[in-house]
């Protein structure tokens, strides 16, 4: 997750010659002369990501079979978007014509003229009424529909259940404050033999968004409620700062290598050499196909401090060029592949399973209404109607704290969550998390507790199902936080 509001574009524009035009965007040619609509689209699956590689192609053929006068041609990329050369393809018309944003660069993209006004065919879209009203609105500029959510994260506390156990930590109560954070980096370094407790990003432009997370953690935010002055010269900022430096200079919890980007982190954690790290919960799959680590020592839980944390998704806007016929393909491809709950390549738990792939990540939802079923299927028994993480079980729930609250719910303007306490101006209070049996009412200790927090597991046994209908796994290492 980046924030891409004030970029300015690049100078130098790669050249896209009529000979390569396969490989860049479009920009209006339907080949229609053969009868097809055809369509580039991006974020295929690398080639490394064998698995995710086959689910895509198998989606797109199966798309080609039921729609033969649309010709989809998928690029891969890794990652999905790459800061250093999106706005130049923007500007040199080498954009696909189904192109992957994130959610912070939608409005960037309608501001420079570089995106296709979708409001006279969105109507056209099966599922787009289904989806959740505040992420519509982050691709809606002055009324007019850009763009269409895919997916959306909600940042919390990725950490290693054996090293906890190592360390004579409760891998079912991982920390919910800073200081309980503090303690356990400490004894998980104690472990030696290089191990680290806490680790954080900080070179290439990561470190300044993973401060906005954990400031939002300790009730503070970066700017004020008009938008008008910074406000990271806090009380809150500080904490922030000082936790960090405490942990670095006076526990020796952080390791001495410092300037890490996320894949250092996600190497650490994979190699079982790191205790914990703020991330999406899409990081999850990536350590496992990529990094090394066993979905049965990975687990997820809520953002440490408990006062809001981050959150942020991904979407698809359409080359400014793109023809109606174009557009039209497009909206019927994102349908089928993203947007069809239990079905498509984020949303087919049956393959998903099959490939050992975890099924139904922690996310914020994504639908409503029927599309996001408060039933689990399989079990025959309602589950509370507040809003729940994506859960799969090793074993049925009896108790409905189980299925503990949601991480975040997706507020467009505000791009953070409350989970408890007072509310900004303007905007909007989500649930609160349902506390868990047995778990302290004492502001002292903290936010409430999950029981257990979230744990990946590699397949869902025949009697098991995700809680919710909306799950999905990504593979790019990149692609959130």
């Amino acid at each position: 997750m980046r924030s891409t509001g004030f970029r300015h574009a690049l100078l130098t524009l790669l050249a896209c010659s009529s000979l390569a035009l396969s490989a860049c965007g479009s920009g209006g040619e339907d080949d229609s002369a053969s009868g097809k609509t055809r369509i580039t689209v991006n974020c295929m699956p690398p080639k490394s990501a064998k698995v995710d590689r086959q689910f895509f192609e198998e989606d797109v053929a199966a798309f080609e079979k039921q729609n033969p006068d649309v010709d989809v041609v998928p690029h891969d990329a890794f990652p999905c978007q790459d800061p250093k050369t999106f706005d130049a393809k923007l500007a040199g018309g080498q954009m696909e014509d189904v192109f992957y944003t994130y959610f912070t660069d939608a409005r960037h993209v309608v501001d420079i003229g570089q995106a296709a006004d979708l409001t006279p065919y969105v109507k056209e879209l099966k599922s787009y009424e289904t989806i959740q009203q505040q992420l519509r609105e982050i691709y809606t500029v002055d009324g007019r529909v850009y763009g269409i959510p895919r997916t959306g994260y909600s940042m919390g506390l990725i950490y290693h259940r054996e090293l906890f156990e190592k360390a004579g930590l409760d891998p079912d109560r991982p920390p919910a404050t800073w200081d309980e954070v503090r303690a356990a980096a400490k004894k998980i370094a104690a472990l030696g033999d290089g191990t680290v407790g806490y680790a954080d990003y900080s070179a290439q432009n990561q470190g300044g968004w993973h401060f906005t997370a954990e400031l939002y953690s300790q009730g503070g935010s970066v700017v004020s409620a008009d938008g008008e002055k910074a406000t990271v010269d806090t009380p809150e900022g500080r904490a922030v700062l000082q936790t960090l430096h405490d942990m670095r200079w006076e526990d020796d919890s952080m390791g001495s290598k410092q300037l890490l980007v996320i894949n250092d982190v996600q190497q650490m954690m994979g190699a079982g050499k790191l205790g914990m790290y703020l991330a999406a919960p899409d990081n999850i799959p990536i350590l496992v196909k990529e990094k090394g680590a066993e979905y049965e020592d990975i687990a997820i839980a809520p953002m440490p401090g408990g006062k809001a944390t981050l959150i942020g998704g991904d979407g698809y806007m359409f080359h400014k060029k793109a023809t109606p016929e174009q557009i039209r393909a497009g909206l019927k491809w994102l349908d089928h592949m993203f947007l069809t709950p239990g079905d498509g390549f984020l949303g087919d738990y049956a393959r998903a399973k099959m490939h050992d792939a975890p099924v139904g990540l922690p996310e914020p939802r994504l639908f409503t209404g029927a599309a996001d079923s408060s039933r689990t299927p399989g079990m025959g028994e309602k589950l509370p109607d507040a809003p729940r993480v994506r859960v799969t079980f090793t074993a049925a729930p009896s108790d409905p704290s189980l299925t503990f609250g949601a991480l975040g719910t997706l507020l467009p303007r505000a791009f953070r969550h409350h989970p408890d306490g007072e509310t900004p101006p303007g905007r909007e209070v989500p649930h609160s998390c349902p506390k868990s049996t047995g778990a302290s009412s004492s502001r002292s200790r903290g936010p409430p507790r999950p029981s257990p927090p979230w744990r990946a597991v590699s397949s869902a046994p025949p009697h098991c199902r995700p809680t919710t209908a909306t799950g999905r796994s990504r593979t790019s290492s990149t692609s959130s936080s």
